[in-house]
């Protein structure tokens, strides 16, 4: 397995201007990262910057695993989904530019009072046509896409599992964020040991966890179900990440693993505190 980070771990110094995408790639190599994912996020990718990015990654000697983007397939008609997947299939032709094989893409989004299983089962239609559509136009450059357990609506393992069940492309898989379960109230390690078989990624991270009853204050943010979460260093949340780990090792996974930090700490700290965590657990843990 190879071990990196997300760019977005590195956010807080992306949106200050403290940093742009070079000085990221950067402090990746120097920190010991194998790999780095590309969330444009903070910046905006063009030509240019994609031939920087190329140029950098081969300087410092890392290698770019990931591009990560939104999207979102529930649109007021047919013409609005078309143009979001020809949108997102101009993402694809970044991807090829940047040299990665491997592409996430989110695929929908809903107001929380709509994210009913009644109301994904009428859209499931909608977005595995729009999912098969992008997979097959990613076929041309050897790319796999995936969705990620993102945004609440389609977040719970069952859907991952059900949309790359319908999608039924050998190119369609999952990102599997071992933390975003517990958004919608599910055990991550149960989660993660549905969703490791579908795996093209999977992304570390923790969080804090505080019951509904026990308002912790800022810095957290609800659950579906009313219960607070906030970002943590990875290793140091209430995320049974050893268990994942294990889970992780136990299965046919070989692929990348990228950390991703969201807490409320200096970016720099706790990307390099969670990165030495990470390794030091994939070590140790059998």
């Amino acid at each position: 397995m190879k071990i990196g980070i997300s760019s977005y771990s590195l956010n807080q110094a992306l949106q200050s201007g403290e940093m742009d995408i070079l000085d990221v790639i950067q402090w990746a190599s120097d920190n010991g990262a194998d790999h780095l994912e590309i969330v444009p996020i903070g910046f905006s990718m063009d030509d240019k910057l994609i031939d920087y990015i190329r140029d950098k990654a081969d300087k410092v000697g890392i290698e770019i695993s990931h591009y990560l983007v939104g999207a979102n397939f529930i649109q007021n008609s047919e013409v609005g989904v078309e143009a979001e997947v020809k949108r997102v299939k101009e993402q694809v032709d970044i991807a090829h530019k940047l040299g990665v094989k491997m592409m996430r893409h989110d695929v929908a989004s809903r107001p929380l009072e709509e994210t009913s299983i009644i109301q994904f089962e009428h859209d499931l239609p909608t977005l595995v046509k729009a999912c098969r559509e992008i997979a097959d136009y990613a076929t041309q450059f050897g790319i796999i896409t995936s969705v990620e357990n993102h945004g609440y609506y389609v977040q719970a393992s069952d859907r991952i599992q059900r949309l790359v069940h319908e999608v039924n492309r050998a190119n369609f898989k999952t990102t599997v964020d071992i933390g975003n379960f517990l958004c919608v109230d599910e055990n991550p390690v149960s989660a993660v040991q549905k969703n490791i078989p579908y795996a093209s990624m999977i992304h570390f991270k923790d969080f804090y966890l505080r019951p509904a009853s026990e308002n912790p204050g800022d810095g957290f943010f609800r659950t579906t179900a009313g219960n607070y979460l906030r970002g943590s260093i990875f290793g140091q949340g209430d995320i049974d990440v050893r268990e994942i780990i294990r889970i992780i090792k136990n299965s046919n996974y070989d692929g990348y693993i990228s950390l991703e930090f969201e807490g409320m700490e200096e970016c720099k700290l706790g990307t390099k505190v969670g990165l030495e965590n990470m390794k030091r657990l994939l070590a140790e843990l059998v």
